[in-house]
């Protein structure tokens, strides 16, 4: 049994609508008692693995020290060396990991909704936490920003939050869409309407950027991936056209509410969705953002374990 303030458990964390607003504000409120210097104590010993096929900093290392933060065994994890060179489907190296005692894996992998077929498995153990499925949804992130606003306003209710950019491919924003607005948020979109679904309309609408910036409380850029268009789309694309016509500028910046907050995911691309100079500016909370993921994944990790049998 682990020691832990909120009694959150969980089996596996795969979507921001499998989590209850009690379980949210939860694993939130124990991400700022880590935040805080609170550490839990484990009641015996427990092994991690972190599967990311696709290219990942801050998802993947700040998963990596909270796992180390809590005390648990890390079990490295590349998949170019991997025997998924030789052919190992995903279901099989989790499989794997499972097999060999791992407890928790944290995976992040193109294909949306990968984890059905793992979590439906009868032989696999290993409870899954969605590091990103595809253009899918990213839970962690979506928790990590809550918590950067919460900490920040000390509520959702009534606050206007834009989205702005890659909407289309952004599971960030789909993961934030859902929960901001299930929390009372107001949400609003802008950027390329090329990037933008009719489907979105249930939880904001879209508004030029030169609109948004004046009224909103938090401005989430979002980076345009690249990763995830065509090849067309990559050789018609101009870093500059976009940073005027969609970016926040330093003079769309100026015209901010003096309380209003600036977010992204990251990785940024500098001066394209976001000048250069905000990035770590007074009104920027980016570097706060990735300082909280590492304790809310503590505080999702935690639950994880809690809940396992």
């Amino acid at each position: 049994m682990i020691i832990q303030s909120e009694r959150i458990s969980l089996k596996h964390l795969l979507t921001v609508e499998s989590l209850s607003n009690q379980e949210v504000m939860g694993l939130i409120r124990r991400g700022q008692e880590f935040k805080n210097g609170e550490r839990p104590q484990l009641d015996k010993e427990y092994f991690a693995a972190n599967l990311f096929f696709e290219n990942s900093t801050r998802t993947h290392k700040s998963f990596e020290v909270a796992e180390k933060k809590l005390g648990m065994q890390v079990i490295e994890f590349d998949a170019s060396t991997s025997s998924v060179q030789k052919g190992e489907t995903l279901y099989d190296t989790v499989l794997t990991m499972s097999a060999i005692g791992v407890d928790v894996v944290v995976i992040r992998h193109s294909m949306e909704e990968y984890y059905n077929q793992l979590i439906e498995s009868k032989t696999i153990t290993s409870s899954v936490i969605n590091g990103g499925d595809g253009s899918g949804q990213h839970p962690s992130q979506c928790l990590l920003d809550l918590m950067t606003i919460y900490e920040e306003f000390g509520h959702f209710d009534n606050l206007k939050i834009a989205i702005v950019g890659d909407i289309t491919h952004s599971r960030v924003a789909k993961s934030n869409m859902q929960l901001l607005k299930r929390f009372g948020a107001q949400i609003f979109f802008s950027g390329p309407q090329k990037w933008y679904d009719s489907s979105f309309e249930a939880y904001g609408h879209w508004l030029p950027i030169d609109e948004l910036v004046e009224k909103v409380d938090v401005v989430m850029m979002l980076r345009v991936q690249h990763e995830r268009h065509t090849d067309e789309e990559g050789k018609a694309f101009s870093k500059e056209k976009y940073h005027q016509t969609y970016g926040l500028t330093v003079e769309r910046a100026k015209r901010m509410k003096e309380h209003a907050i600036i977010m992204h995911p990251a990785p940024v691309n500098r001066d394209v969705e976001l000048a250069d100079s905000l990035v770590e500016g007074v009104q920027s909370r980016i570097v706060r953002q990735m300082t909280n993921g590492m304790f809310v994944r503590m505080a999702i990790l935690e639950a994880i374990l809690a809940g396992r049998p």
